[in-house]
């Protein structure tokens, strides 16, 4: 017997290890009303648990990059989290995938108020892997999907990433798929980690226009502090591009966009109306979201190929 296979005999024979080589691990999070009882550090207001699955790549390696994948609003399905999560493997890197249980909250019709606590659960993986005896814990990149694509975005911001993040931790690279477009953050001094954020648009995507992360961009850097995040923009591509379940472009009536609203800002109770802060006005919000109720999607499986190839050469990166 060789020593790659009394290696992966080994590795097999550790608890919680799958037969194809993945372990699941039941992960403990919290939930947040809202961002406000976040920042203040206050306990969550209740409890959470998901499974969380890491996959590892075929080569045998002392320790692996990793990625933590996160679904759209529609949860995980294997033609898409799945498809990608295999693609990271076979270029080397292991890959966590699970349901969103504030995902699941915000099918169900929850408030904005879902969005702390995705970005909790996003961290409570990665406090997991940076402890992982099998994963570099300084290599470790999100990717997501539409709503994951949100939660990629928000855990690049510094002032969430120290609440929630055990210690030093913190994700070595997002990259970010037609994301919600909900939140940015105020344009000051260390706003972001650090580490690069990649946005992927769609041109035809009516759900975030290009637009908006335009003038959100726009905004920074006009105060002086420009955002890192770097945007590819994918010519004729509608939202939810890469799931290849999809068909034609169809418009959904039934899903909420905030494709008419601006920018919240995290931390502080303010908007962002053309390049300028502005004070929240509740009935406002309400009015905007009503009217950008429902968006179109469709795949396309060139974007998806040119999209992929692109994130891989974002998380290559990881492995020098």
């Amino acid at each position: 017997m060789n020593l790659r296979i009394i290696a992966l005999a080994l590795i097999l024979a550790l608890p919680g290890v799958t037969s194809a080589g993945a372990e699941t691990k039941t992960i403990q999070s919290g939930e947040y009303d809202d961002f406000r009882r976040l920042f203040a550090r206050e306990a969550p207001t209740r409890a959470a648990s998901f499974t969380a699955t890491l996959a590892f790549p075929d080569e045998i390696r002392d320790r692996y990059p990793a990625v933590v994948v996160v679904h759209t609003l529609g949860g995980y399905q294997e033609v898409n989290e799945g498809w990608h999560a295999e693609q990271f493997r076979k270029a080397g890197l292991a890959t966590v995938t699970y349901d969103s249980v504030a995902a699941h909250r915000l099918r169900e019709g929850a408030a904005l108020a879902v969005w702390p606590s995705a970005v909790a659960e996003a961290y409570a993986v990665l406090n997991w892997l940076a402890v992982h005896p099998r994963i570099d814990a300084d290599h470790i990149a999100i990717v997501g999907f539409s709503f994951g694509g949100e939660v990629a975005h928000l855990s690049a911001v510094e002032s969430v990433r120290a609440i929630l993040a055990a210690g030093p931790a913190r994700f070595a690279a997002h990259v970010s798929y037609y994301p919600a477009g909900v939140y940015g953050t105020p344009a000051q001094r260390g706003a972001y980690t650090g580490a690069p954020i990649q946005m992927l648009l769609g041109d035809e995507d009516d759900n975030l226009p290009i637009e908006k992360v335009q003038g959100y961009l726009a905004y920074a850097e006009k105060a002086g502090f420009a955002s890192p995040i770097q945007t590819s923009i994918y010519r004729g591509a509608y939202h939810a591009w890469t799931v290849s379940s999809l068909g034609s472009p169809h418009f959904y009536p039934q899903y909420r966009s905030m494709r008419k609203c601006p920018y919240l800002l995290l931390g502080a109770p303010s908007v962002l109306i053309g390049d300028e802060a502005k004070p929240v006005m509740p009935a406002e919000m309400e009015a905007c979201i009503k009217a950008g109720q429902g968006y179109s999607m469709a795949y396309d499986e060139a974007a998806r190929a040119a999209s992929t190839r692109e994130t891989l050469a974002v998380l290559a990166r990881l492995q020098r």
